[in-house]
């Protein structure tokens, strides 16, 4: 259902978007430090709605759909415009690339394990590699204002390039465990019909 409590909150991501992108184009410092503001506060939707959704058991379809899709927008979206506006500019350019081609990627590669019925778990390193890119991408946000106070442009930049390795890390992660199932079909059967009976099973 989409009007349970975790979806609105990882809906809500998706409708800051155009809020996000409208401080891009308002002048002054508060615009972007609202920015930031936004920003974080959809970072910390992203935490509530799969902490409700899983101490509450209101986990779904809908939302396993909507929530990856809602964090893709938000980052395509900030990095969009940061490179846009020269935020990001120059060789940073490269982790910002490589970080949204990753997202394209994984997201095709779940939805073809998903037709086969095969769930590949988020790693820990995984979810690194998300921190530093969100709080990389706050700091961004942040422009001239935040440089003023910490050089959060430097810091932004740093942690971008942080979160670019491990893109690639975790990426060719996935993707090794993705062609194990294209390769060998069978073992794609054997890991759904396990979930199914709740043996562990899969990489």
């Amino acid at each position: 259902m989409l009007t349970t409590l975790p979806n609105l909150l990882t809906v809500s991501r998706i409708l800051v978007i155009p809020a996000l992108v409208g401080t891009f184009y308002v002048s002054g410092q508060w615009a972007q430090w609202a920015g930031v503001a936004l920003f974080a506060l959809a970072g910390i939707t992203d935490w509530f709605d799969g902490y409700l959704a899983r101490t509450r058991g209101m986990t779904s379809n809908l939302g396993r759909f909507l929530d990856p899709v809602a964090d893709k927008l938000l980052v395509a979206a900030a990095l969009m415009m940061l490179v846009a506006t020269d935020g990001i500019g120059g060789w940073t350019v490269l982790p910002t690339v490589v970080i949204l081609c990753r997202e394209i990627a994984v997201s095709g590669l779940r939805e073809f394990l998903a037709e086969i019925r095969v769930i590949v778990r988020v790693s820990t390193l995984a979810k690194w590699k998300t921190t530093a890119q969100m709080v990389a991408i706050g700091f961004l946000l942040s422009r001239e204002a935040g440089q003023e106070l910490v050089r959060a442009r430097d810091i932004g930049v740093l942690l971008l390039w942080i979160a670019a390795v491990l893109t690639l890390y975790t990426g060719y992660d996935y993707l090794r465990s993705g062609l194990k199932y294209m390769a060998d079909p069978e073992a794609a059967t054997a890991e759904a019909a396990s979930r199914k009976s709740g043996a562990p099973a899969g990489p």
